[in-house]
């Protein structure tokens, strides 16, 4: 069976500070700059979750896009709108740098997947400079 890949493009806003609990205030700020601020910062995310796998040869699809919509959307929640620091369990004891970001990103929606085994990669832009890329372990 040929083998294709997908990809559905979410976005999100989210509040977060750069800061961790193993360094010093003077080491938070020289690794962190700006985003060490005490007050944080936010960024409108762009979340891109990549599937592969092959056809189906009854749907014709890799996989339902309603389906991965719902899905996708269950992750959201829990993000969107958020101070990430203080709203997700996971960046309560995570740095909420982007590489975490999308690491969260993946493992969350692989935890509500009904086929999880076609999740490929999710890919975190902070910015159009700045592009993360989990593929998972």
């Amino acid at each position: 069976m040929p083998t294709v890949t997908m990809e559905r493009v979410e976005m999100f806003s989210a509040a977060h500070r750069l800061n961790s609990e193993n360094l010093s205030v003077a080491e938070n700020k020289e690794t962190f700059g700006k985003c060490n601020n005490d007050n944080g910062h936010g960024h409108n995310y762009v979340w891109k979750v990549k599937l592969r796998g092959e056809v189906d040869p009854v749907s014709g699809m890799v996989y339902d896009l309603a389906k991965l919509k719902k899905e996708m959307n269950l992750v959201l929640d829990t993000v969107d709108h958020r101070n990430l620091d203080k709203d997700v369990e996971f960046f309560k004891t995570t740095v909420s740098t982007s590489e975490n970001v999308a690491i969260y990103m993946y493992e969350k929606l692989k935890s509500v997947m009904s086929n999880p085994s076609v999740l490929y990669k999710c890919t975190i832009e902070e910015t159009p400079k700045n592009v993360f890329t989990y593929k998972g372990n």
